[in-house]
């Protein structure tokens, strides 16, 4: 049975709300106002709508809640004991260009800590939940993360280096370094739906560099309570809202993350 928890509640509102516009947004892509944020890195009417639709659907059950957002930046900003984490349209590029492969992401931290959330892909209405404590679930079943344990045979999933990215070199070599190892490495485009995908057995793990911690807060959750392992690495204390993240099931995570993490020198 899906969580019937108070957040989770409204968070599932403020989703089903946003995706009904989204939804007829994606079967008119061509009439969308498009404007460039960056090379590569775009903002559409849709996620500026979608975003406020959430807010408001969230600031009406608690209005004194800070909110962490791709497009608005951070609202209440002296609340940060109670958090919304969200990210309108998780794989805008994918959106931008008719691929049914994104999401609505909302999250909720408290006190540092993601203690719910939801990835909402609204065109195969697939609902990822979870909250502490109580599990994770996909539409009305229970998931767990995959129980592959041969490194060599797992799917992966990653997202690749930003066009800004300064460390692009470190990234492709790194992908370099797994997939000599791992044959069958995915791009799929949206963060959100890749934990997502790991916390049901879809693929056995993922891993990203500069990630920003609304793509990716409330599929942290949902991968722990399907029982896998999450971590930040090397963080950077100049960019706060960025994340390098690890995250797959139990059998494979230190050999994956032996890969990736810097091992200390004594």
């Amino acid at each position: 049975m899906r969580l019937n928890s108070p957040k989770i509640n409204i968070i599932s509102k403020a989703c089903m709300k946003a995706s009904r516009s989204l939804i007829r947004d994606f079967g008119e892509i061509e009439n969308l106002q498009v404007s460039t944020k960056g090379p590569g890195d775009f903002v559409t009417s849709s996620d500026k709508r979608t975003e406020k639709i959430i807010i408001e659907e969230l600031q009406k059950a608690h209005p004194d809640y800070g909110i962490i957002t791709e497009e608005s930046g951070i609202i209440n900003k002296s609340n940060t004991s109670n958090r919304w984490i969200i990210d309108p349209i998780d794989g805008t590029v994918n959106f931008l260009n008719g691929v049914p492969q994104f999401a609505i992401s909302v999250g909720y931290e408290e006190n540092g800590e993601i203690k719910c959330g939801v990835v909402f892909d609204p065109i195969k209405n697939e609902f990822f939940c979870a909250e502490k404590g109580n599990g994770a679930y996909l539409n009305n079943s229970r998931i767990r993360v995959s129980n592959k344990k041969i490194f060599k045979d797992a799917l992966l999933v990653t997202g690749g280096p930003k066009y800004s990215s300064k460390i692009k070199e470190k990234i492709f070599s790194e992908f370099e370094k797994i997939s000599k190892i791992v044959p069958n490495i995915r791009r799929f485009g949206s963060a959100a739906l890749d934990i997502s995908y790991v916390a049901c057995g879809r693929f056995d793990g993922y891993w990203q560099r500069e990630i920003n911690y609304w793509d990716i807060a409330a599929g942290t959750i949902i991968l722990k309570e399907a029982g896998g392992f999450v971590d930040f690495f090397e963080p950077d204390d100049k960019a706060p809202l960025k994340r390098n993240v690890l995250a797959s099931n139990t059998n494979i995570h230190k050999e994956l993350k032996d890969l990736i993490v810097k091992k200390n020198i004594e």
